[in-house]
C-alpha cells in the first residue's frame, strides 16, 4: 500500500523552492547551514530562511515564481542560532537529534513510483495516485479522464470526475509528503530545505541507501554533536549524502520526487 504526489503537487512545490534556496546556498558556500521553510497557495509565497550564508532576495523570487508561478513572495532570512553553528566550528559532527528508520523498496512501490513518473512527464500538472493490492487510482489534474482511462483502463480513475488542483485549489508546505518521498521508511523529521549537516537529510539518505542495499530495514538514532553514526565518522554519512543529492541534480530535483 502506496501514495504517491508528483512535482506540481502544492506540498512538493514548496519543498522544490526550499530546495531551490539549498542550492543557492551551496553555490554561495561550500558547507552552509541552512534550514528554509516554505507555505503557498493561493497567489501567495511566504519564507522563512535561517542561513548562515545570505540569499539574493531578487534569486528567491525568481525561483518561486520559476517553480510555483507566484509572484507575491515575502522572503524573512535570519542567521544561524550561534549555540547550532558552534556544533560544527571544530569538525563535521551531526546538527541534530533524529531517528530514522530506512526500508527496502516493495515491487508495488517501484511500480507506482514509475506510473507516477510517466504520467508527470506527459501531464506535468498536479497528481496523486495509489497502490493498494490489485487496486490503483489515478487522481491527475489538467487531462479528460476518459484519456487516463484508455491509457490505464484496469485503474480507478478521477473518482470524483474531473479537476483542476494547483496552488488556487490547494495549500502547500515543505515535508508534508514524506509518505510519498520515503514509503516506508520513517524519520522523526523532514527531509527538504536543509544543509547536509542535519543528520534530517544525511542520515535520512544514508538509511535509505543501505536498506536497498542490504535488502533488510535499518534503524538509526543520532544525537546532536555526534561524530559518528553507525560506526562510520559523520563526514562519511556526509559525504554519502552530498554523492546523491549530486547524483540526482542538486536538492531542488531531489524535492521533486524524494527517495522514490
Amino acid at each position: 500500500m502506496y501514495e504517491k504526489v508528483n512535482p506540481a503537487h502544492a506540498d512538493k512545490l514548496a519543498d522544490r523552492i526550499a530546495g531551490a534556496l539549498v542550492d543557492m546556498a551551496y553555490q554561495n558556500e561550500r558547507t552552509p547551514k541552512i534550514a528554509v521553510e516554505v507555505l503557498l497557495g493561493h497567489g501567495t509565497c511566504t519564507i522563512i530562511a535561517e542561513t548562515s550564508v545570505a540569499l539574493s532576495e531578487d534569486a528567491v523570487r525568481a525561483a518561486v515564481e520559476r517553480i510555483a508561478g507566484i509572484s507575491d513572495v515575502r522572503y524573512i532570512e535570519v542567521p544561524q542560532d550561534p549555540h547550532l553553528a558552534d556544533n560544527q566550528a571544530d569538525g563535521v559532527r551531526c546538527g541534530d537529534n533524529g531517528i530514522f528508520k530506512g526500508v527496502p523498496l516493495t515491487d508495488e512501490q517501484k511500480t507506482l513510483s514509475r506510473i507516477a513518473r510517466a504520467i508527470y512527464k506527459r501531464y506535468p500538472y498536479d497528481g496523486k495516485y495509489i497502490a493498494d493490492g490489485s487496486r490503483c487510482v489515478i487522481c491527475q489534474s489538467n487531462v479528460p479522464t476518459a484519456e487516463l482511462q484508455e491509457l490505464f483502463p484496469g485503474a480507478e480513475i478521477n473518482p470524483i470526475g474531473d479537476w483542476t488542483g494547483g496552488t488556487d485549489v490547494d495549500a502547500g508546505a515543505t515535508n508534508r509528503k514524506l509518505g510519498s518521498d520515503m514509503a516506508d521508511s520513517v524519520t522523526g523529521g523532514g527531509l527538504h530545505g536543509k544543509d547536509l549537516s542535519k543528520a534530517d537529510v544525511s542520515v535520512n539518505i544514508y538509511a535509505f541507501l543501505k536498506a536497498q542495499e542490504t535488502g533488510e530495514s535499518v534503524a538509526l538514532s543520532c544525537a546532536i554533536g555526534d561524530e559518528t553514526v553507525d560506526g562510520k565518522p559523520y563526514a562519511e554519512i556526509v559525504g554519502i549524502a552530498k554523492k546523491y543529492i549530486d547524483s540526482v541534480g542538486g536538492f531542488e530535483k531531489f524535492a521533486m520526487w524524494g527517495l522514490v
